[in-house]
């Protein structure tokens, strides 16, 4: 990928207030592919200590979303037109990894999936699959 291309994505990212609010940041770029981490932060925690599914859909879908991002034109933005999550275990560790990839790229709909793992120490534990579909946008 590009130099513009990156500063297009991390300049996208860096726009929303969510995921800043969620200390997610970005760890890796690559065209189809994007993975974001977030920690486990007391303010996204759910009722029986676990990290809450607010916070792994919110990592998720981004992830999946700049991974469709990373397939469009500089012209474009992307927005969710539809994801769904299967949660798998609970989120507990020292922080969560999203890693979204595109599926089918298209000029309408990309179609994109994201896993994401609860990491603690070198442990990798798969909490939650998404599938969805992205649709370019204006920017």
């Amino acid at each position: 990928m590009t130099e513009d291309e990156l500063a297009r994505i991390n300049a996208s990212f860096d726009a929303q207030a969510m995921m800043t609010t969620l200390g997610a940041t970005i760890a890796d770029i690559s065209r189809g592919q994007v993975v974001i981490e977030a920690p486990i932060l007391p303010g996204s925690l759910q009722q029986q200590g676990f990290g809450h599914a607010g916070l792994t859909f919110s990592i998720g879908d981004s992830a999946a979303g700049y991974a469709a991002l990373t397939t469009m034109a500089p012209e474009n933005e992307v927005v969710t037109a539809e994801i769904k999550i299967n949660l798998l275990a609970p989120a507990r560790g020292d922080y969560l990894r999203a890693t979204g990839r595109v599926i089918k790229p298209g000029k309408r709909l990309v179609v994109v999936s994201s896993e994401v793992h609860a990491i603690t120490g070198s442990d990798a534990v798969l909490i939650a699959v998404l599938q969805g579909t992205m649709v370019p946008v204006p920017r």
